[in-house]
């Protein structure tokens, strides 16, 4: 079974994502802040990544940062779900390793073709 690890400060966008997720069948890990997720990645290894930009304790561009210097993560695809849409931030989240970007709101069909495009 693929394994999802996700980081999102909103407690309801974490809900939306975990349940779109595990209803198209993959086994997800959902995590509070970027801090918590790089303690989860550490812990097991997850076939993606997917993370918001603006969260307290390490943003989603530093933990892109901190899961690329991992051997386990150097190719893993990590992509950013954010409201973020402007060209600076989408070129900070390259230039950190970041795969590829989602802009909130997100339509449940288009995160998970998104998700079995990065897969493949």
């Amino acid at each position: 079974m693929v394994k999802i690890l996700t980081a999102d400060d909103s407690v309801s966008m974490r809900q939306m994502v975990t349940l779109t997720l595990k209803e198209a069948g993959y086994d997800v890990k959902s995590c509070c802040d970027g801090q918590e997720a790089l303690i989860a990645a550490k812990q097991k290894a997850y076939d993606v990544v997917l993370s918001d930009i603006n969260m307290p304790e390490m943003n989603g561009i530093q933990l892109v940062k901190e899961l690329r210097k991992l051997p386990s993560y150097k190719f893993t695809p990590i992509l950013m779900l954010t409201t973020e849409s402007g060209g600076a931030k989408k070129n900070e989240g390259k230039q950190a390793g970041a795969t590829g970007w989602i802009v909130k709101p997100f339509e449940p069909t288009t995160l998970i073709k998104i998700i079995k495009r990065v897969l493949n």
